[in-house]
């Protein structure tokens, strides 16, 4: 386990966050975005969040470094949704199975215990073992697949849903 530090991601850190999440968009169905953004285009999405409150953005540091992030979005636009939260969690690829996911999480969910929420919800492309394992290892229980709901380097994907009590 290599020692991070979480804290919120300031806007400097946008340019690495902006690395981190193309590399599985060029490399991966963990997103099915398709195109790889440039940081000007995710300048709108760093906006939404606050230091506090439901929607959050940590960065994990090993050192000056940002090898990790997570985040908590609204999980739907009509306002009786707003006591449950989406959380999605990408790792540089060079720090998989570090402990770094577990630091993160660890963080992200203790801080949005405190806001008054209900549930957490978390979408995860299958297969993928470890991002299962992470959200089963923090009470995360599966809820239903979306079968070949997205279309993604010439194949269908599924999506396991997943949900968590707050």
């Amino acid at each position: 386990m290599i020692p991070v530090s979480i804290d919120n991601a300031e806007p400097g850190d946008l340019g690495r966050i902006v690395e981190i999440y193309n590399h599985y968009v060029v490399n991966s169905a963990a997103t099915f975005d398709l195109q790889p953004y440039s940081i000007g285009e995710r300048v709108p999405w760093f906006a939404q969040f606050a230091t506090s409150g439901p929607h959050q953005l940590l960065a994990a540091r090993s050192g000056d470094l940002i090898v990790g992030y997570a985040y908590s979005t609204r999980f739907h636009d009509r306002p009786a949704y707003d006591v449950s939260v989406e959380t999605t969690i990408y790792l540089h690829p060079e720090h998989l199975g570090q402990g770094t996911g577990t630091a993160l999480y660890t963080e992200l969910l203790s801080r949005l215990t405190r806001c008054d929420l209900h549930g957490a919800y978390a979408g995860v492309t299958l297969p993928n073992d470890a991002s299962v394992r992470l959200h089963e290892k923090f009470g995360f229980r599966q809820i239903g697949i979306e079968t070949e709901v997205g279309w993604k380097f010439d194949r269908y994907w599924s999506v396991a849903r997943f949900e968590r009590r707050l």
